[in-house]
């Protein structure tokens, strides 16, 4: 295959990692915002304090949804992953800390720990994919905010 066929080729694979990748958050999003109380109910749960359990959802709703869609459409798609990361980290201690639960809550807790932390090291892999690649990046609607070398 020559070099420009696995330039499409590795384009294509990227273009699709990054909506399997958005998904998630997107889904994410939309619950933020479209169930804000029941999510402000479930930080306030973890012991987010009550006044700022829902602008905190709203916020982090908005947050996931410029991430995710920064991701998706290659718009400044570093910044996106920036954003997803500034997320996740704190999300896995604050909301997921599993150290604090037993039995059954525990593990479910743990799992969701993991996969946030998981998740941010993809984001900021990510972020150091795309401010490297700079323009070279095909499919994107434009190169990275950050440029790093």
């Amino acid at each position: 295959m020559s070099a420009p066929g696995r330039r499409s080729l590795m384009d294509v694979l990227v273009l699709i990692g990054r909506i399997l990748f958005a998904v998630l958050f997107l889904g994410a999003a939309l619950n933020h915002l479209t169930h804000t109380k029941q999510m402000a109910g479930y930080a306030g749960s973890r012991g987010v304090p009550a006044t700022v359990a829902t602008p905190l959802t709203l916020a982090t709703g908005l947050l996931l949804l410029t991430g995710a869609l920064s991701v998706l459409l290659g718009i400044w798609a570093d910044l996106g992953a920036l954003l997803l990361a500034v997320f996740l980290l704190p999300t896995a201690f604050v909301m997921h800390a599993f150290w604090t639960e037993e039995g059954d809550a525990r593990m479910e807790e743990m799992l969701h720990f993991m996969k946030d932390l998981a998740l941010s090291g993809a984001a900021l892999m990510l972020l150091a994919f795309f401010s490297y690649t700079g323009d070279e990046l095909g499919l994107t609607l434009t190169g990275p905010l950050f440029g790093i070398s």
